[in-house]
């Protein structure tokens, strides 16, 4: 459906163009939401404009001062909805004009309003993935491994946070920006991450959001290019990025890495992500996306896959960050150097993701080898319950049969 499709490609841009005009995240959202529900009454008969994002971005900001004019109650308001129409764009053409080459920025300014230090990192990073990642509570709430509840309620109070103290809707000077990096380099790792592995829905890959991530990390690079860990998640979305063609059959099925027909990798964006990993390992400054870039690095790298040296670099990256998702990547690589046995004890010992379908998926995968198979098919049940992507729970449900003496 066009509306559909055009809600998730341009959903994030609009709502920064819009919090830029009017100074309120609310009032933004809300009017392009308006915006997209009368695009759905008009288009089916009317057909697709030649400029759908035009046509949002200017038929939202109309909603927008018609709700300025509804809910004044003193002048100013009245005098604040009147700038508002005498600076607003007639023609859905033009205005999409006028906001291209403010695109990049608003973005990126609602990014960093969005990543202030003054809100807690999970409601920094849950409402810039609402409002520019275009992703929905229960698709953060599914990122953060929460109960989608708890989600909702920091995505509210963070936007209140940023109405009542009035934070401002602009980039920081220098000098504040490496207070806010780690929330913005983690939301646009996050909005790559649901982008290649799609939390739900038909299809495994949302092109869309993995396209805007790499646009994002390249945008930040320029911004800041003597920061490591900003080159290093450029690195790491390049080489993970670089397989996206070869993750899906013709079919759109699900194929595993070790499956991957590597001449469709991308192997520019191999030798791109290659030669930032060498430069940043000479600057000798290691952070997380470092770390993750030099991993998928060795992924990379012509067969057999040195598992030993990527064991190594996920035992740096828990010094980093020893969450339980590093610790189960890390147990799969080591499923290939000490066995599924030790892999398996390590990863029963691991506490916090039974909401996590690739916890279950990759304990079944272990079970299997190991010849446990009453034990595998209630681990993948377990899995499949808890994906709700078609193309993931498929592919799930196909390793149920294959004989148990399968590699």
């Amino acid at each position: 459906m066009d509306v559909e499709r055009v809600f998730r490609e341009e959903y994030g841009r609009a709502v920064a163009v819009l919090v830029r005009v009017f100074g309120d995240i609310d009032v933004a959202e809300e009017a392009v939401q308006d915006a997209f529900a009368e695009a759905v009454r008009r288009w089916p008969e009317a057909g697709l404009p030649p400029s759908p994002a035009g046509w949002i971005i200017t038929t939202a900001r109309h909603r927008g001062i018609d709700r300025f004019r509804r809910e004044a109650t003193r002048d100013e308001r009245e005098t604040q909805a009147l700038a508002l129409a005498a600076a607003g764009q007639p023609d859905p053409a033009a205005a999409a004009a006028d906001e291209e080459g403010a695109v990049r920025d608003d973005r990126l300014r609602l990014i960093f309003t969005c990543c202030h230090p003054s809100l807690a990192t999970p409601a920094q990073v849950g409402l810039t993935l609402r409002l520019l990642g275009g992703l929905t509570t229960p698709e953060i709430a599914r990122a953060f491994l929460v109960p989608e509840p708890t989600m909702a309620q920091r995505i509210v109070r963070a936007k209140a946070k940023i109405r009542d103290a009035k934070i401002p809707y602009r980039i920081p000077s220098e000098a504040d920006l490496p207070a806010r990096l780690k929330p913005v380099l983690a939301v646009v790792y996050l909005i790559f991450n649901e982008g290649y592995s799609a939390s739900t829905g038909a299809e495994l890959v949302r092109e869309d959001l993995c396209n805007e991530a790499l646009r994002l990390a390249r945008l930040l690079a320029e911004l800041m290019p003597d920061e490591p860990e900003v080159l290093g998640l450029l690195a790491l979305l390049l080489l993970i990025d670089a397989r996206r063609a070869a993750r899906t059959s013709p079919y759109g099925a699900l194929v595993r890495l070790r499956d991957q027909d590597r001449t469709r990798w991308n192997s520019g964006q191999i030798d791109e992500g290659q030669a930032l990993v060498r430069r940043l390992l000479r600057r000798d400054q290691p952070g997380p996306y470092q770390i993750q870039a030099a991993i998928n690095a060795v992924h990379s790298d012509p067969p057999p896959t040195d598992w030993h040296q990527i064991v190594a670099l996920y035992d740096q990256l828990l010094a980093f960050t020893p969450t339980p998702v590093v610790r189960l990547n890390r147990a799969i690589a080591l499923a290939e150097t000490r066995g599924p046995r030790t892999a398996l004890e390590e990863i029963d010992a691991l506490e916090g993701l039974d909401r996590y379908h690739l916890f279950h998926a990759t304990r079944a995968e272990l079970l299997r080898r190991l010849d446990r198979g009453h034990e595998a098919e209630e681990a993948y049940a377990a899995a499949i319950e808890r994906t709700e992507n078609a193309a993931a729970r498929d592919f799930l449900k196909t390793r149920l049969s294959p004989p148990m003496n399968e590699p």
